[in-house]
């Protein structure tokens, strides 16, 4: 099959790669729609030990079965395995089981390839009619629901409602439909990338602004760098909580005197549990989520450009679909 493969930092070459091979309970998928997520840039740039080069990347993605008894069965993919008897897999938190794996981490090769292997229990049926590069948008989405599910479970009404979100990249945005799915309005998003906000303005109708003061009942930092813990930190109202879903560095920024003088709540989220996951895609397909139409799509082949536009900020979509076929 061809592939981009993660040849070194800042590396991608689109070449031949050996095509999967399902294990016992696996499908092998024809990917038709696959995204760039953070991660794989933090790869790209070297950020990241855990993915070494020579890998293939790419863990947002929707395709079709081919062989076995759901041969030509659209589905959308849940990249993360979990093994299913630990506490936390019996618990329904199976993000958190301590041998958990996706695609694009070794052992599991990704999905910026033609096919990939997954197995069946993975595996989200799309409904007919429904666009398979939007089905693709389920990955980042569900760690979006997840976030919201959690910040929502936390947060006393009385305290308030009102949201702000640091960051209006797929995650940022995707929280924004997913706390207005669940019934939340009053939203405002930190953007600072003025390509990137004038196109959640004018294109996406989200309240998007370069900086904002004020107090917030929640508050979801979607970028995970010292300076926006600090942010989320500082505007974070008593009594309020703190969602921080972005991996953008490591330490620094959190006021923890403040958060403990005035109770707030800070939430950790990683990805989602396989329930959230299917929720999501239920209310992709419901419409719930909006258009889902905030994509760029690109070619596979053309893939490092695309890697290189993003890291130059010149992409006004929150999310680059590539297609491995076109």
């Amino acid at each position: 099959m061809k592939a981009l493969v993660y040849e070194g930092v800042e590396k991608l070459r689109f070449r031949d790669a050996p095509d999967p091979v399902p294990a016992p309970g696996e499908h092998l998928i024809k990917v038709e729609a696959t995204g760039i997520c953070g991660s794989d840039m933090h790869a790209f740039l070297g950020h990241d030990a855990r993915r070494p080069a020579p890998l293939i990347l790419g863990h947002e993605a929707a395709g079709v079965i081919v062989g076995g008894p759901r041969d030509g069965e659209r589905v959308t993919i849940n990249p993360l395995v979990h093994c299913g008897t630990c506490s936390a897999c019996a618990a329904g938190r199976e993000n958190l089981c301590p041998s958990r794996q996706i695609i694009s981490m070794p052992p599991r090769e990704g999905a910026f390839g033609q096919y990939v292997a997954m197995r069946d229990t993975n595996l989200v049926s799309v409904p007919d009619g429904f666009a398979i590069a939007k089905a693709a948008l389920a990955e980042p989405l569900a760690v979006s629901w997840h976030a919201a599910r959690m910040g929502l479970e936390a947060l006393t009404p009385k305290i308030g409602s009102n949201v702000l979100i640091l960051g209006g990249g797929p995650i940022g945005l995707g929280s924004a439909l997913a706390l207005r799915a669940m019934g939340l309005d009053d939203i405002t998003i930190v953007e600072p990338n003025p390509v990137r906000r004038s196109y959640l303005i004018d294109h996406c109708g989200e309240n998007a602004v370069d900086s904002v003061d004020g107090l917030y009942a929640l508050v979801v930092d979607a970028v995970g760098y010292a300076a926006t813990r600090a942010r989320a930190s500082a505007l974070a109202r008593p009594g309020g909580v703190i969602v921080h879903v972005g991996l953008g560095e490591d330490t620094g920024g959190l006021d923890v005197r403040r958060v403990t003088l005035q109770e707030i709540t800070f939430i950790g989220t990683y990805t989602y549990t396989s329930d959230d996951f299917r929720q999501t895609a239920e209310a992709m397909y419901r419409g719930e989520l909006g258009a889902l139409d905030w994509f760029q799509p690109r070619a596979l082949q053309d893939g490092a450009d695309a890697f290189a536009d993003l890291r130059n900020g010149t992409v006004s979509a929150p999310k680059i679909v590539l297609d491995p076929w076109a």
